[in-house]
């Protein structure tokens, strides 16, 4: 996928969701058919020869193009949510943000130590969300994990908050 024709189809909305912050909204590029065909085969071509047996999206927007591409890599779809969302046992992973703490939540039963995992969402910033997901995959044992986002904000250096190592990619860094 041409990186300008995702630049071109990528809403910029200023002072949202406070004052001072550039939000890049990549609804629309979900919108923009050729847009989503093109970041689904970019994704799949990266990741088809990893042996991938499960992605797991990051609520809520990792959710889209991680369902989609596990469909198409022959491999289940697991969500890691925000607490009081998942019906059944879970495991947690608390982490620090600017302003107090969150948390994210997998279920219990979902990933195997023999997984080979993908973990998907759409934007890298200072990585606090995902860092704690993989850190939660990685609870179960998971030797090959992989992390990929659609958009990196390097400014923000979230691939700090990632372990040496960490096999971590993006279509699109601005």
């Amino acid at each position: 996928m041409n990186k300008e024709t995702l630049r071109k189809n990528l809403r910029e909305i200023p002072d949202f969701p406070k004052p001072g912050i550039l939000f890049y909204d990549v609804t629309t590029l979900f919108k923009n058919a050729e847009c989503l065909k093109g970041l689904i085969d970019e994704l799949y071509d990266m990741y088809k020869d990893k042996g991938i047996t499960k992605v797991v999206g990051i609520e809520s927007r990792g959710f889209i193009l991680g369902g989609a591409l596990a469909a198409r890599l022959g491999a289940g779809f697991i969500m890691a949510r925000k607490p009081g969302k998942l019906p059944a046992e879970v495991v947690q992973e608390t982490y620090a943000k600017e302003y107090g703490t969150d948390t994210i939540q997998i279920h219990k039963d979902a990933i195997s130590k023999d997984d080979v995992v993908l973990l998907h969402d759409d934007l890298l910033a200072t990585g606090g969300t995902m860092a704690a997901a993989y850190r939660l995959v990685k609870s179960f044992g998971v030797e090959n994990a992989y992390v990929n986002f659609v958009i990196e904000l390097k400014g923000l250096n979230g691939r700090k908050s990632f372990e040496e190592g960490t096999d971590v990619t993006t279509l699109l860094p601005l």
